[in-house]
């Protein structure tokens, strides 16, 4: 983080104010405990502290320490229009351009008046911040809120709230401490973590050992879809609405189901295609190993972006369509997928 930011960012946060914490629409475990981590953190120094999703997020995550307290968005649009209209602060979490947020981002633009902080790790980020800490070498948005915490001279004031929620975080966007993101520095970071309460192995059982037979059975069905298409590499899933349905979907409920394509011998892409029939869309996520970038991919073809090994993207064709137009464009990317 840049020395005159954090300047800037001290200056800001001297006198106590409202903050809103936004994170992106469909909001997962980085997302949801990095607001989460920095409203504690905020509300110790005096601060007025509230996190507006844009919309839901899954049962696994409503553990956490100050769930009770979040608004979303597409459920409470009177009494969040209103918070936002009377804040001073906004911080965004996790995502880098106001068209990640859904109809939040109107509603922000419209009735927000003060300034912006976004923190985040994800390429590309838009120029509407006052302070743009951005850092695509960081594991998750969780570690720079520790960074930036730090910055701010306050690291010894991590409670343990904070601490079992940026845990939580660091973990899922590493996927448990595995993906190539994952360094000395993520590890040292945890373990600080750890020093100040964050309770490391019932935060992996809440969020991993929580499932119901229905999301076990909706993996089953998955996993009966995945094709292996070994000549790229790749391998992709797709699951309709129907088969959501029939399998009780809940928001989170896919959730990780991509890597297990990923985790195939010799595959270094993997996809999966999931129907959302309300919205008339492919919802896509999208894992690579190695060099190989997803976040080019679904930027050039699937309107999407994310990371170079973890991006996520859409289609408006049916999925019949999606999954002819995907495996068409394999062919230009074999170099790239078999080298």
């Amino acid at each position: 983080m840049k020395n005159e930011d954090i300047k800037v960012a001290k200056k800001l946060l001297s006198s106590p104010k409202k903050i809103l914490i936004i994170p992106h629409k469909n909001p997962d475990g980085d997302a949801m405990g990095s607001c989460l981590g920095l409203a504690h953190y905020l509300e110790s120094q005096g601060h007025q502290a509230l996190v507006i999703a844009p919309n839901d997020y899954p049962d696994f995550l409503k553990w956490l320490p100050g769930t009770e307290q979040v608004l979303i968005y597409e459920n409470q649009k009177e009494l969040s229009t209103e918070k936002i209209g009377a804040a001073d602060l906004c911080f965004s979490l996790d995502f880098n351009a106001m068209d990640r947020i859904g109809d939040l981002g109107p509603a922000i633009q419209k009735h927000f008046n003060g300034d912006h902080i976004m923190i985040d790790h994800h390429q590309q980020p838009a120029d509407y911040a006052l302070i743009t800490y951005s850092d695509v070498t960081m594991s998750s948005t969780c570690e720079m809120v520790y960074h930036f915490i730090d910055a701010l001279g306050h690291e010894d004031l991590i409670s343990e709230n904070t601490a079992n929620c940026l845990y939580t975080g660091i973990m899922t966007d590493t996927g448990s401490f595995r993906f190539p993101s994952t360094t000395s520095t993520t590890h040292r970071v945890v373990a600080s973590l750890m020093d100040k309460g964050a309770a490391n192995s019932d935060i992996h059982n809440r969020v991993y050992d929580a499932n119901s037979p229905e999301r076990l059975q909706l993996l089953g069905r998955a996993l009966s879809n995945l094709t292996a298409l070994e000549e790229y590499h790749t391998a992709y899933i797709t699951l309709t609405s129907e088969e959501l349905e029939k399998h009780k979907f809940k928001k989170g409920d896919t959730e990780g189901f991509v890597n297990y394509g990923l985790s195939l011998k010799g595959i270094r892409f993997a996809v999966i295609f999931i129907e959302n029939a309300q919205e008339g869309i492919i919802k896509i996520s999208l894992r690579s190993k190695g060099d190989f970038s997803v976040n080019d991919f679904a930027r050039s073809h699937f309107s999407g972006g994310g990371h170079i090994n973890a991006a996520g993207g859409r289609s408006e064709m049916n999925m019949q369509a999606t999954i002819e137009k995907f495996v068409n464009l394999l062919p230009q990317y074999k170099d790239q997928l078999t080298k």
